[in-house]
């Protein structure tokens, strides 16, 4: 028989060959100067959500066009979503409010007041059954049981939630920014259960979990992605990423962690092994790209964009954008 050898070169080749290198796919034109926060994918129904301003633009992930928007979302932050009951759920900051709307239609259903200001971060959790509300000027979370649409309990929080995951076991974990902690949650007793310090990172924002290994990822204003092991309580460890971060995905098939930093760019990081780590790209975006989700069937990631008045925050007219690299 004879005998194959692959030499370093060659083995050293093919990695590079399977490793995806991002660049900018699409540019979806929007328009105007409205601002936005977080994306959220809706993988069963293959649709994106983009909060803006005072409005939810909805992206078919198949053809990459806008194909709806809900309305009257007022300081809108987040978007999350029940399918089994057809329902999606939408936190209004200025409004103090979430909106219910029907995830086939994109027509809005109900209006629910939550008791607490500046509801942000928002997310379903399948295990419980609950959507959490996490309200950024009042330190706490509102949980509404997702079938009845009734308010069945709140949440005292150590300080400023900012994202929150569910490891879909009945925990649910919350960045704590001003405190720079994690705390975890009974979703069941909604209660505070854990609370620990993410150290050496500071004023975490975006939140991502492995759930096959145990693990969370806050992305920090210190340049740093924090690796939190949940059984071990503990951080572990700490990868450098750019500046102005807002928010994390991690991809359990591909093993790789998506940062997308307000300076203008997106670190990408390969999960070599549940604690060894390696930036594989720096992908240049736009300045202000700070919040960004994954689509998992094709691997594409989606930013909100836009142009800015020299250093200052004040967008330009006409220059939101959603951008798509691939």
């Amino acid at each position: 028989m004879k005998k194959i050898t692959i030499s370093l070169f060659t083995l050293m080749s093919l990695t590079a060959a399977a490793q995806k290198n991002y660049s900018l796919y699409k540019t979806i034109h929007v328009g105007d100067e409205l601002g936005w926060d977080y994306v959220a994918a809706d993988e069963e129904n293959r649709n994106m959500y983009f909060s803006h301003g005072t409005k939810v633009l909805v992206v078919s992930m198949d053809s990459d066009s806008i194909i709806a928007e809900i309305p009257k979302t007022f300081g809108v932050h987040g978007i999350t979503f029940c399918n089994e009951l057809n329902k999606g759920f939408v936190s209004n900051g200025k409004a103090n409010s979430i909106t219910v709307f029907n995830l086939k239609k994109f027509s809005v259903t109900d209006t629910i007041a939550v008791n607490g200001i500046n509801p942000d971060a928002i997310m379903y959790d399948a295990y419980s059954k609950q959507v959490f509300t996490f309200n950024g000027k009042t330190n706490n979370a509102t949980v509404i049981d997702a079938a009845t649409l009734k308010i069945t309990g709140f949440v005292k929080l150590p300080g400023k939630p900012e994202f929150a995951v569910t490891d879909l076991k009945g925990n649910i974990y919350v960045n704590i920014e001003d405190k720079s902690e994690l705390v975890q949650i009974d979703a069941v007793k909604m209660a505070v259960v854990n609370t620990w310090s993410i150290a050496p990172g500071n004023e975490p924002s975006g939140l991502a979990i492995d759930r096959k290994n145990n693990l969370l990822f806050s992305v920090c204003s210190s340049k740093q992605l924090i690796v939190f092991d949940i059984k071990k309580k503990m951080v572990t460890d700490s990868v450098s990423i750019g500046g102005r971060v807002d928010a994390v995905v991690f991809d359990p098939v591909t093993k790789t962690l998506f940062t997308s930093n307000g300076e203008g760019n997106v670190t990408i990081i390969k999960q070599k092994t549940a604690h060894l780590y390696k930036e594989i790209q720096t992908l240049v975006t736009q300045k202000g790209c700070k919040t960004m989700m994954l689509d998992e069937k094709t691997k594409k990631i989606y930013l909100p964009a836009a142009r800015f008045e020299g250093d200052t925050k004040k967008i330009l007219a006409g220059t939101f954008d959603i951008l798509v690299y691939n």
